[in-house]
């Protein structure tokens, strides 16, 4: 069986998993209660919004996905 967006054996894949991470964490942050990790994570990405950091993972694993191998 061949997964389509699922790779975890690609770079690129693990790249675009990494924002989406991120952004969960940032969006959990009241659930959780790590304010210094979510400091140290707005700093890494300039304090860009939970939902962009989402989408861009999600972007990156898509565009992935449709270009292939």
């Amino acid at each position: 069986m061949e997964w389509k967006y699922f790779k975890p054996k690609s770079l690129t894949w693990w790249a675009s998993l990494v924002p989406i991470l991120l952004g969960g964490t940032v969006a959990a942050e009241p659930l959780h209660e790590m304010a210094n990790l979510v400091t140290s994570i707005r700093n890494a990405t300039g304090d860009a919004p939970p939902y962009i950091l989402i989408n861009a993972g999600l972007a990156g694993i898509g565009i992935r996905g449709k270009l292939g191998t």
